[in-house]
């Protein structure tokens, strides 16, 4: 185990390292400067080349690249010429409030999608089971905002129940006990995810069900209960470890769309400001972290399937 985890992070490392060059090379294609964004747009020619020349933006992109990697080795990320900040400081101002605004919706997702999927399973063509697919499909259909303008149109303007955008408070624990602004941001995200957990979980729950060991569990005279508890919940959960940590930057990129919708200040909004502004770094470092999500979500998603499922280390 400790061979292959070992196996698994030094490909990652790799990995990462080949989607950063490619990452930068590409933005650097479209924008190799931000000399006039520094000068200004009536900033002659020659003070431009004087100002790329000085700051190293004269040099080839992939001797760029290897600086600005020795930078983030050491937690330097670049710095905003648009809103005069530090890169680093803009993300340490708003990664917990994404953090906490997906793994909220992440945690909630689980933990209703499992036991609605395992329901439709056992109750496969029913009226309920017809129900909640038709409600899954009508919501997994659903651009997040579109899902998110109906709820505030609903529960923010028509019943006045909910906030209309999420908590504007710059603590942490504010934002947490703001259940009236922050309750839509995170219903939007939740519906969304468990409209496609749900889906996989039932089908998975239907496959474990038609083997011959549920069948002879249930021939023995044990529980259903028992049945679904022991032997159908952790092998119909197998599919669903690999698919929470391939959600995982899933999330970042839903927080874009709601955090957008609600107004709030988090690692979406940031990014979405930094596209209107063509602010460079911010924008560098946002795409570097999805990329470094992405490779952690495959990780922890690998690891965590071969714990839980011995087949995979006996192969």
């Amino acid at each position: 185990m400790i061979g292959y985890i070992l196996r698994r992070i030094a490909t990652s490392i790799v990995v990462l390292i080949g989607v950063s060059i490619f990452i930068f090379a590409l933005l650097h294609a479209i924008y190799p400067s931000p000399a006039i964004d520094v000068l200004g747009s009536r900033a002659n020619t020659a003070a431009i080349a004087a100002w790329d020349r000085q700051n190293g933006f004269d040099q080839p992109w992939f001797e760029q690249y290897l600086r600005y990697i020795g930078n983030v080795l050491r937690g330097n990320l670049g710095y905003s010429y648009k809103l005069n900040q530090s890169v680093s400081s803009l993300l340490g101002g708003v990664w917990a409030r994404s953090a906490y605004l997906s793994g909220v919706s992440l945690v909630l997702s689980v933990v209703i999608a499992i036991p609605l999927g395992v329901y439709q399973a056992v109750r496969r063509n029913t009226v309920g089971d017809y129900t909640l697919t038709g409600l899954a499909f009508i919501v997994y259909a659903m651009p997040a905002f579109f899902l998110g303008l109906i709820l505030i149109q609903v529960f923010a303007l028509d019943l006045h129940w909910l906030g209309f955008e999420g908590s504007q408070s710059t603590s942490l624990l504010s934002i947490v006990g703001d259940l009236h602004d922050m309750t839509l941001p995170i219903a939007t995200l939740t519906l969304l995810t468990i409209a496609s957990y749900s889906r996989y979980m039932r089908s998975s729950a239907m496959d474990v069900l038609a083997q011959d060991y549920i069948k002879v569990s249930r021939a023995k005279g044990l529980p259903e209960r028992l049945v679904l508890l022991r032997h159908l919940l952790r092998n119909a959960c197998l599919p669903m470890v690999t698919l929470i940590g391939l959600s995982i930057p899933t999330l970042l990129a839903g927080n874009l769309i709601t955090e957008t919708l609600f107004n709030y200040r988090g690692l979406g909004l940031l990014f979405y400001d930094a596209l209107g502004n063509v602010d460079y770094n911010v924008l560098l470092a946002y795409t570097l972290i999805g990329a470094l999500l992405t490779i952690i979500g495959n990780l922890i998603a690998d690891v965590a399937l071969t714990v839980a499922d011995p087949r995979i280390r006996l192969a």
